[in-house]
């Protein structure tokens, strides 16, 4: 009885791992025959748990909602992480948060062990944050993408960009991103061909989930950098200043990866060369942005572009002088 129960718990903790394993997936992990997995499925249903099942070849098991929360199985690291999160939760920009997170810590550290409140009363004591005064945003919202970057699940939602223009967009979520003051969904615009990022607290109205959307990998694997790097921008505030163009001895295929198609287009220049464009009116952090990429370059034009670079090599080499 005890080993059954043990495994039973074990089953439990797999289906709230990940949202879908196949039957054979489950045996491997638990050691079990496919038979055992589907009475123990059957012993989870029958206390309550909403296990759902897909048949076929393709089919699977995931743990479904229900009307009441199933209990949470946590080993010791994620524990601590949840009760700091908890914690911290208070001055962080979601609104509506604070006191539903007290509850739930309260919940939680009533049935941590005394190891583990030592650590977390450890971590709380030795480190504090202060409220960003920034926009806030619904959590529910933020559950509602957070899922569908999970699920793959395409989202339409209203945008308004910073200069008050709204549009439609469709796109294929990938992550969400929080940026220490705004928290930003990452994602494939299908209108756009290219990939984005939303600032969630432009996003107005109820946002439609679709079907289910390609699983895609943002520029570059890291959609924290992705963000980063769109932050930096490559814009000016004259918006009448021409484009700037730059000759990168590195082929194209090689720099178009690392060059986002919001703020450069990159065409060959021969078997070796490339040249990038800036989707913009050019500025000083274009030519600093370029640099990192640690290849030789020619600044072309224009000349305004190439006279704020001889100055700005001109500071840098007086630096270290």
């Amino acid at each position: 009885m005890l080993e059954t129960s043990a495994r039973l718990l074990a089953l439990l903790s797999l289906l709230q791992m990940r949202r879908e394993w196949t039957g054979q997936e489950l045996a491997d992990r638990l050691d079990v025959g496919s038979r055992t997995i589907r009475r123990d499925v059957d012993k989870l249903r029958s206390l309550g748990y909403p296990v759902e099942a897909a048949p076929g070849v393709a089919g699977g098991y995931r743990l479904g909602a229900g009307a009441e929360l199933p209990p949470l199985l946590l080993d010791d690291a994620e524990a601590v992480a949840v009760a700091v999160g908890l914690r911290t939760a208070a001055s962080g920009s979601i609104a509506g948060i604070e006191e539903t997170s007290v509850r739930a810590l309260a919940k939680l550290e009533q049935v941590l062990p005394s190891r583990l409140r030592r650590r977390v009363r450890a971590l709380s004591d030795a480190t504090s944050a202060f409220a960003v005064d920034g926009p806030r945003i619904d959590a529910d919202l933020l559950a509602t993408i957070a899922g569908a970057c999970r699920d793959s699940v395409r989202l339409r939602f209203r945008y308004v960009a910073k200069d008050d223009a709204a549009t439609q967009r469709l796109t294929e979520p990938c992550a969400v991103v929080h940026s220490g003051l705004h928290w930003y969904l990452v994602a494939f615009d299908l209108n756009r061909d290219d990939w984005r990022s939303f600032r969630v607290d432009r996003i107005q109205g109820r946002v439609s989930l679709g079907e289910r959307g390609s699983r895609r990998t943002v520029p570059g694997g890291d959609p924290a950098a992705f963000v980063k790097l769109q932050l930096v921008g490559f814009g000016t505030d004259d918006s009448s200043a021409p484009s700037g163009r730059i000759r990168v001895q590195a082929r194209a295929e090689i720099i178009a990866k690392r060059v986002p198609r919001r703020y450069g287009v990159v065409e060959p220049d021969g078997p070796d060369c490339c040249i990038v464009t800036t989707a913009g009116p050019w500025t000083n952090r274009f030519v600093m942005w370029m640099a990192q990429l640690d290849e030789p370059l020619q600044v072309l034009d224009p000349p305004e572009l190439v006279a704020a670079t001889r100055e700005l090599a001109r500071r840098l080499a007086a630096a270290t002088e």
